[in-house]
Order: C-alpha cells, then structure tokens, then sequence
C-alpha cells in the first residue's frame, strides 16, 4: 500500500471508523519511525513525514547548523554553508531538517504501516469510542437491541459502538427483541480488557426520565420549566416534580400538553410506564400535598429537624394516598426527600384536626 491507494485508505478509515486523519498519519509517521531508529540505532535524531498530495513518506535528519569548519559530529551538526544550500534563510545555532535517503525505505515504509494498521489502530479507535460515551455519562443515548448475552442486552449504539444493559438495569415487565430502538441512560463507561470501552447502560436509573423531559418537553428545553426531581417504579409508576421559570407558565399543563399529547411521548418511550407531573414548592407541607395527589390531604405536621411529615387525609382517601402496594406514599417520600407517615382522621382524632387547623 503506497502512494494515493495510502491516502484513499486513509480517508477511508476516518469515514469509516471515525478516526481523525491526522490521527492516523501520526500513527503511521511514529510507526515507520520507530521502525526506522531500530535499524539505524537510537542516537539518529530523525524524523518521517508523509507527502498528503503524494501518499510518499518522507525522512528527514534533525542538525544543528554551526560555523562552518567547526562541524564535529555530522550525524548531528551541519556547516552553515551547506545549510544554506537546503534553506538560504537558515543561520548559525537553527536546527535544521536535511533529506534522509535510506535504502529499501519503500519496504520499511509498507512493513511499518501494516503492523501499525493491524496493531495500533485498533487501540486507536478504541480510545476514540471511550472518550466519546465517557462524555454521554449521565445522558441519553438511542440504540437498537442486537441480541442477548447471558442475561445482557447488547446494543447497538448508532453505529459507533456496543452498550450493555445489565440484568439489574433492565425493567422487568420490557421485553427487549432484536431491532427493537429505544433510548437508554449511559450509567458508566469504562475500560475492559485490553482498553476496550464497556458502556453501562440501564432502563431504570430516574434519570432516564430526567433527561428525556430535558430533552423532548420543549419549555423544559427553552429553560422555561425546569425538572426539580425524578421517582420511578420502573416500568409501573413515576412521579416528576417540576417548577416555572417564567411565571406565566404552567409547568405541570406545560408537560402534559392538551389531553396529554405530550406526556404520551414519554411514556410509549417507557413502555407505558404511568406518569404523574407534580408541581414543585419550596414550601414542604404544599410539596407533599402535591406529590401525594390524586390523594387530598387534610393537615400536614412538619418535624424539620427529622425531615418527617404526618400526613392527615380523610378516611376515604386513605387508601388513594397509600396506593396499590404503598406506591403512590413511597414515590411521594423519594421525590420530596420526605419520610412521610400517612394517618386517617379516624386515627387523628377529629376534635384535634380541628383544633390544629389554621
């Protein structure tokens, strides 16, 4: 491989493989290099550049340009007559590039390249997709379900690379066939043997649904509402907490759109999974309320020092407040921060509801 057929390949791997083309010629120019020093000894201060209009490498010896007559060691200093005559602009003290011509350099040259294309690209190309999904830690990416692993999900991530949905990051009412695309959250991206990148993903973390309101609700993507915090059952229920950034917006109609036309994005993106916006507040007692809906809640005592709330709801309401399994009182605790303990009025008692009402 030489000359324009090295450039076409060259182009051709940055196209492919998404390996920058300088990177490459790098590699390819540190290859023949080393190659090079090995046959003519360490000590030679030389350096390879390949011609991108020719596709030829070049070799060029590194000297320090002295006074003429006073050269000492010509594998390292030039007189400053002679180095005029390869740069008239040179001057006493430069160091100066002189052409390098070594013999059978077309068969270094195509030896070095491909233990360079065989060897070193490969690591190459792994650092590449490492460093891109290191930055996505904590984002969304959309992949297509390639197969199953002993229990992993292997996905194809646009093309680039693999993802692993881990047993314990997948939700367990999804099923995940072959061609199936879905957006996942990158939990981890790490190095594996021999530097190749493993790339964590899951369904389940909270913040799968974070990001995918940042990313699809358009006020949240404006900045005119903005996503407070995030509790999930996966695949079953979740509650959103969200806040205006403009006061002329409401958030929560905001993101449910009319008759729900925009949380049905979401959740076909989660499979069904039911969603309930819930308005945010900075003032504890109103935030519980609103995380504990549909449920309605007649008092609230605070224990600020515990961060404990009571929470009285009429008899009635009990079991709405509960929920099915304790959901509906459990996502309200992990989205408010709050250990909430639900009382009837019955349990109250009502003459000290009254009492304590404002």
């Amino acid at each position: 491989m030489k000359g324009k057929e090295l450039l076409y390949t060259i182009e051709l791997l940055e196209q492919q493989k998404g390996i920058p083309k300088e990177a490459i010629i790098e590699l390819l120019e540190e290859s023949i290099l080393s190659a090079l020093k090995k046959r003519l000894g360490e000590d030679l201060d030389i350096e390879v550049r390949l011609d991108v209009e020719t596709g030829d490498f070049n070799v060029f010896q590194l000297k320090k340009v002295v006074k003429d007559g006073e050269v000492k060691d010509r594998n390292k200093e030039i007189a400053l007559s002679d180095a005029k005559k390869i740069d008239p602009e040179v001057e006493e003290g430069d160091v100066i590039r002189v052409p390098f011509a070594i013999e059978g350099m077309g068969r270094i040259a195509a030896r070095a390249t491909m233990q360079a294309l065989t060897q070193k690209l490969t690591q190459l190309e792994r650092d590449i997709i490492y460093n891109t999904f290191k930055k996505k830690e904590g984002d969304i990416v959309q992949g297509t379900v390639l197969r199953e692993e002993r229990g992993n999900i292997i996905v194809d991530l646009m093309g680039k690379a693999e993802g692993i949905l881990p047993p314990r990051e997948q939700v367990k009412n999804e099923r995940y066939r072959k061609g199936d695309t879905m957006k996942f959250y990158v939990l981890e991206v790490r190095r594996g043997r021999g530097g190749e990148p493993r790339i964590i993903l899951s369904r389940t973390h909270p913040r799968l649904l974070e990001r995918l309101f940042e990313k699809e609700m358009p006020e949240v993507v404006a900045g005119l509402v903005s996503v407070k915090s995030v509790a999930r059952d996966p695949g079953e229920r979740a509650k959103v907490a969200v806040a205006a950034n403009d006061p002329e917006i409401d958030p929560v109609g905001a993101c449910i759109g009319v008759r729900g036309a925009r949380i049905q994005g979401i959740v076909r993106e989660l499979h069904g999974e039911n969603i309930d916006v819930v308005l945010y507040s900075d003032d504890p007692k109103e935030f519980i309320a609103n995380a504990l809906k549909p449920a309605r809640v007649r008092k609230i005592i605070i224990d600020e020092e515990n961060k404990e709330a009571k929470v009285i709801v009429d008899d009635d309401q009990f079991s709405l407040a509960l929920g099915r399994r304790g959901q509906n009182v459990r996502l309200a605790a992990k989205l408010t921060g709050w250990k909430i303990d639900i009382k009837t009025v019955s349990e109250y008692g009502l003459s000290e509801l009254e009492e304590g009402e404002d």
